[in-house]
C-alpha cells in the first residue's frame, strides 16, 4: 500500500517537489470509514558522535571543540502507518488492503507542517467527530475528553 497524492501513487521520494519537508496525511480504515490525520517528515536531523578522524580536523581551532555533528537521514515515510494506538492495533489484526493512505498537503518547513496539521485537524473537526476520527487530541492541548459530546 503506497501513499496517494493528487490521485497518483507515490513510490519514491523523488516524486515530491525538491523543497518538501514533510506532509499531512490521512489514513482511513475503509471498512468503518474512520480516519486518522497526522504529519510526517521526509528527513530527520540526527545527532551523531564525532569520530577520532572528525575530531582531528579541529586541531588548531581555538575554543571548545564539538563532540557531535548533525547528520540528515531519510525517514521511514514509506512504511509509516501513523502513531495512533488504536489504528496500529487494527493494522496488526487486519490486512493493509483495508486501509487507504492519502497525502493531503505538502509542507516546505517544520513550522508550516505543524500549522497545516493543526489546520486540518480543526477543519475536519476530529475531536468533535469520534465516530469518524481516531485522533483524540490536537497539539497535546485540546482533548476529545474535554468536549461534552
Amino acid at each position: 500500500m503506497n501513499w496517494i497524492y493528487n490521485k497518483q501513487e507515490i513510490e519514491d521520494i523523488s516524486q515530491f517537489p525538491t523543497n518538501t519537508y514533510g506532509f499531512i496525511y490521512k489514513i482511513t480504515h475503509t471498512l468503518t470509514n474512520k480516519s486518522y490525520i497526522g504529519k510526517k517528515v521526509l528527513y530527520h536531523n540526527k545527532k551523531v558522535k564525532l569520530t577520532k578522524k572528525d575530531i582531528e580536523s579541529y586541531e588548531g581551532v581555538v575554543g571548545r571543540k564539538p563532540s557531535f555533528k548533525i547528520v540528515v537521514t531519510k525517514s521511514d515515510w514509506k512504511k509509516y502507518w501513523g502513531s495512533n494506538k488504536i489504528l496500529l492495533e487494527l493494522l496488526k489484526t487486519e490486512p493493509k488492503e483495508n486501509f487507504k493512505r492519502e497525502i493531503l498537503t505538502l509542507a516546505s518547513s517544520k513550522k508550516l507542517l505543524t500549522y497545516y496539521e493543526t489546520q486540518a485537524l480543526f477543519m475536519h473537526r476530529v475531536l468533535e467527530e469520534p465516530d469518524l476520527y481516531f485522533n483524540d487530541n490536537v497539539l497535546g492541548k485540546f482533548y476529545r475528553k474535554d468536549f461534552d459530546i
